[in-house]
């Protein structure tokens, strides 16, 4: 049985006017014959690179484009994966409408998790969202440190962030990750992996390595993982869905 919490809004105009917001910010509809697929970020002082996506962002910037308003949940709330956005509307989850945004906050030295409160703020504001949240124990896997320790390359300093190249054919997936953290590839694991995975490595520097799996000629996503020094423990994990109760488009700002 699953336990489960709801963690409503009711005091949400409250809650945006004691919380910061961007000094200036603007959301407009993306050109649908110019789209090159959703990248951008969030930079803070703490942030440990410069560029998010191939994106070179500046300090206290927010720089998303040509996202669905599920990619901007996504990145504002830090999910693991797009799958736990439920009831969204068609528009919101997988439709041809997407978003650019361009935020700058007052303060150039504001940290990453203040500058992701900004724009949850910011896209509950233009997008009228109203959500809550819950809270279930699910079956799913933890990321562990296999028998004879990691084999990964840690990345340099001026390594930049991204995927390249990614393939998500079928069936083989190939996930070549530049700078990324092991929650960063648990998070990866749970949208094309076997299923819910939550990091428990204990490593704490970014990465830079490759991952390739075959769930039907092999290797499987489990021995490709061996190859890198790690494994999947099956195991209950906490998931904290994001439920849409209402969204509206944006108007023009």
């Amino acid at each position: 049985m699953r336990s489960l919490a709801l963690v409503t809004l009711a005091a949400l105009p409250l809650l945006l006017s004691a919380q910061q917001t961007f000094e200036a910010a603007s959301v407009h509809a993306a050109e649908p014959g110019n789209l090159k697929g959703v990248r951008g970020g969030c930079r803070g002082v703490d942030s440990k690179s410069n560029s998010s996506d191939g994106v070179i962002l500046p300090l206290g910037r927010c720089v998303i484009s040509d996202g669905r308003l599920s990619h901007l949940i996504f990145i504002a709330w830090q999910l693991k994966a797009i799958s736990m956005i439920e009831n969204a509307p068609d528009w919101v989850i997988g439709g041809d409408e997407r978003f650019t945004i361009q935020a700058k906050a007052e303060n150039p030295k504001a940290t990453e998790a203040e500058l992701l409160g900004m724009l949850q703020n910011l896209l509950v504001e233009r997008f009228h969202l109203k959500f809550h949240r819950e809270d279930r124990q699910e079956s799913g896997f933890s990321l562990v440190v296999a028998k004879g320790g990691p084999k990964l390359e840690k990345a340099k300093d001026d390594d930049v962030t991204g995927l390249d190249p990614f393939n998500k054919g079928n069936p083989t997936l190939t996930i070549s990750a530049h700078r990324f953290s092991m929650s960063g590839l648990a998070s990866l694991l749970s949208t094309f992996g076997p299923g819910n995975v939550t990091d428990e490595t204990g490593l704490s520097d970014s990465y830079n390595f490759k991952l390739i799996w075959n769930n039907t000629e092999g290797p499987s996503v489990f021995s490709a993982l061996q190859q890198l020094g790690l494994r999947l423990e099956p195991h209950k994990v906490p998931i904290s869905y994001f439920v849409i109760e209402s969204a509206q488009r944006p108007g023009d700002n």
